[in-house]
């Protein structure tokens, strides 16, 4: 069984994290909207004096529509059509203009808002889930309402989740647009039906709609990205294929140094920097799915991460103000436990201080880095566990890319290992006097010209490479048609006592085979 299947497991687990009460970090929390179902994704305006966010509060319309609430007024006008659904809004930095994503252009909008009317009328309604409408398109206006709008990406596909950089020149989104456009396999078409997301990508664009470059290009949903208060990096959420854990990520804004910088093996989401770039906050699992909870994480993923919220339900999608000393989050500790958006004042030195960063000097360069010249700088004469984390977070790097036999990720991680056991007085007993020793060892299979699977269970093989390939343990040689059997799930338990001392049956999944 491989490892990866009990990660799905440890996602629910409470993992031993940094933690400190919330009101370390924020002060004078309130709730700073209350109609509607629910509101969430609320992002500041560039001088702070406003904030553009996502509501549900139209008894025409069920969905999303994005809303303008002034902080010094109170006032708050609705910026989208009113039909069909809305996402993701922004506001442009010059403070005139926005953009958001909809389907109101979708010539069905209508008539969906009526069937989930229905539907919640009649209680019929599925549990909230986000929906991935391939009518979403990312549009374009201005707040005062002139000029109207304009469709920036107009293509079959999910396209959202998009924000302004800094100078307004640039806009970076999520899409899955390459779904409709690129060739994929049956198997692939059929996986992408049950699941939108899994062909999910990050992409940048000009402000105007052109220029469209994409910057991911892996399986799996990578989604929600935001640039830095600076504009060189970004942040996103990347989902595994199954999409049932999320790490938070970043990169350079031409899509270059791509790199986690959470390992939590939980749903980790909705990452923003800090505008001082030492830091972001996120969304995360770790404590159960029915308890999101804020964190931060420093911005080279050095340290552990540190908690912010500690109140149950959940608390997400977190933001801070362009001078960052507010935080805004979308939270359901309301009356009604449904989600409202929150503000609170944010103490950055407290933040700074749990995160082990100065407020005046740089970050230092990442363990791997120094440990390329020499490994064993700056380490314990004793065993400690500051030192081994060290060890794996290097030799876990993206750096060593899973240090497959082989590779250029493997050289270096027996490099590294000999560099430290010479440190460490050791003597060498490889090959010629040195730390290693060559084997040989299969690196791959193919399959001999003329050789062919013939049948499988009485149906047709498929094509080799597609939908079927040998394994590099496989032997070479005939075997007579056979049909499958189910060989049950690979259990394999000896006769014994279990934790309670009770009697344990000894059980086979093979005892029946031959």
């Amino acid at each position: 069984m491989k490892f990866s299947r009990f990660l799905p497991l440890l996602a629910g687990l409470v993992l031993p994290s940094v933690s400190l009460a919330e009101d370390a970090f924020l002060k004078n929390s309130r709730q700073l909207t209350f109609s509607g179902k629910r509101a969430g994704e609320g992002y500041f305006s560039a001088d702070g004096k406003s904030m553009i966010f996502q509501s549900e509060r139209d008894p025409e319309n069920p969905f999303y529509q994005i809303f303008l609430l002034d902080f010094e007024t109170g006032d708050t006008r609705r910026l989208s059509p009113g039909s069909g659904k809305t996402t993701c809004a922004w506001l442009h930095p010059d403070g005139k203009g926005f953009l958001f994503a909809s389907t109101h252009e979708d010539a069905a909008a209508v008539d969906k808002q009526r069937a989930e009317i229905k539907d919640r009328t009649q209680g019929t309604q599925k549990r909230y889930a986000w929906d991935y409408d391939e009518n979403y398109d990312i549009y374009a206006g201005q707040v005062d309402g002139s000029g109207g709008l304009k469709n920036l990406t107009a293509m079959r596909g999910y396209d959202a989740e998009g924000d302004y950089s800094p100078d307004g020149e640039w806009i970076v989104f999520a899409s899955n647009r390459h779904a409709y456009t690129d060739p994929l396999t049956a198997e692939e078409k059929e996986r992408f039906e049950r699941q939108k997301s899994w062909l999910m990508d990050i992409y940048v664009m000009r402000a105007d709609g052109t220029d469209v470059r994409r910057l991911t290009d892996v399986r799996g949903y990578d989604g929600g990205p935001f640039f830095s208060a600076d504009g060189k990096q970004i942040c996103w959420r990347r989902f595994n294929e199954e999409e049932d854990r999320a790490e938070i990520w970043t990169m350079n804004a031409d899509g270059s140094g791509q790199k986690p910088i959470t390992r939590l093996r939980a749903m980790s989401w909705a990452p923003y920097f800090h505008p001082s770039g030492k830091y972001l906050i996120f969304t995360t699992n770790r404590h159960g799915f029915d308890n999101f909870e804020l964190y931060l994480v420093d911005a080279e993923g050095k340290g552990e991460p540190v908690r912010v919220t500690d109140t149950d339900g959940f608390d997400g999608l977190p933001v801070f103000s362009p001078d960052g000393g507010k935080l805004s989050w979308t939270s359901n500790r309301t009356p009604d436990k449904n989600s409202q958006i929150f503000l609170g004042d944010w103490d950055h030195a407290a933040a700074l201080e749990a995160l082990g960063l100065s407020a005046d000097t740089p970050a230092a360069p990442k363990p791997e880095v120094a440990a390329e010249t020499n490994p064993t700088t700056g380490l314990s004469p004793d065993i400690s566990p500051a030192d081994s984390r060290r060890h794996v977070e290097y030799l876990a790097s993206d750096r060593l890319q899973g240090r497959q036999t082989g590779t250029a990720g493997e050289r270096l991680a027996t490099d590294y290992a000999a560099k430290c056991f010479e440190a460490f007085g050791l003597e060498p007993a490889g090959d010629n006097g040195t730390w290693f020793h060559a084997f040989e060892f299969t690196a791959g299979v193919a399959l001999g010209a003329g050789n062919k699977l013939t049948a499988l269970g009485g149906q047709a093989p498929g094509a080799v490479e597609t939908d079927w390939i040998p394994l590099p343990f496989s032997s070479t040689g005939e075997t007579a048609p056979a049909p499958v059997v189910f060989a049950g799930y690979g259990i394999e338990l000896p006769e014994g006592r279990d934790d309670d001392g009770k009697k344990q049956e000894a059980y086979s999944s093979y005892f029946h085979l031959d």
